[in-house]
């Protein structure tokens, strides 16, 4: 009695559903789009400062805001080639001895070129590891510096899909050129086309 009630309950279903005029997918097999190999990241930033030694002067850089943005491409198998470049401000102090601390404007820019590599731990949460080669443009006009500097950076993130173009990214990133801008948080939005 039970199967023949089952039985009635599913025919009256897709019967129903043929006559309002709605389609019979339930036994199509369900397609996942493939995501795109392109993506853009539009990200604001917040460097976390930190000191170093200018000649006799200890700079110490503190904790301002700055942007972002990464064009990367996928590879395959979670890996991907990122292009970054951001820009970000603070203020630095710069101390002698025998001195007062005296308070200048510092600018920075970074370019680099990264290789990323996304653990998809959901169906819409990725872990990612991101390891790379960046130049930065470091102006504190000041005290005179204008340099360039370059060296490894390395990141770490998560990566929550929104829908099937949009992704919120949270990172941080550490980079071994010394300076007073420290390492970096970002939080962004991705776009795949």
């Amino acid at each position: 009695m039970k199967k023949i009630l089952l039985s009635f309950i599913v025919t009256l279903q897709l019967t129903s559903s043929v006559f309002a005029g709605g389609d019979l997918d339930v036994f199509e097999p369900v397609v996942e789009q493939e995501e795109s190999r392109f993506y853009i990241v539009v990200k604001a930033l917040r460097i976390l400062g930190d000191e170093t030694e200018h000649g006799e002067a200890l700079l110490k850089g503190d904790r301002d805001y700055g942007f972002g943005v990464d064009i990367g491409y996928r590879i395959s198998y979670g890996f991907a080639i990122e292009y970054d470049f951001s820009f970000s401000k603070n203020t630095v102090r710069e101390t002698k001895v025998g001195y007062e601390p005296e308070y200048v404007d510092g600018e920075y820019m970074t370019s680099s070129l990264d290789l990323v590599y996304v653990y998809e731990a959901t169906e819409r949460v990725g872990l990612f590891l991101k390891v790379g080669y960046e130049y930065e443009w470091e102006e504190i006009e000041d005290l005179g510096i204008d340099s360039r500097e370059h060296g490894f950076n390395l990141g770490v993130g998560t990566e929550i899909s929104i829908n099937e173009k949009f992704k919120f990214l949270m990172e941080y990133e550490h980079s071994a050129i010394e300076g007073p801008r420290g390492p970096s948080v970002y939080a962004g939005i991705m776009y795949n086309f």
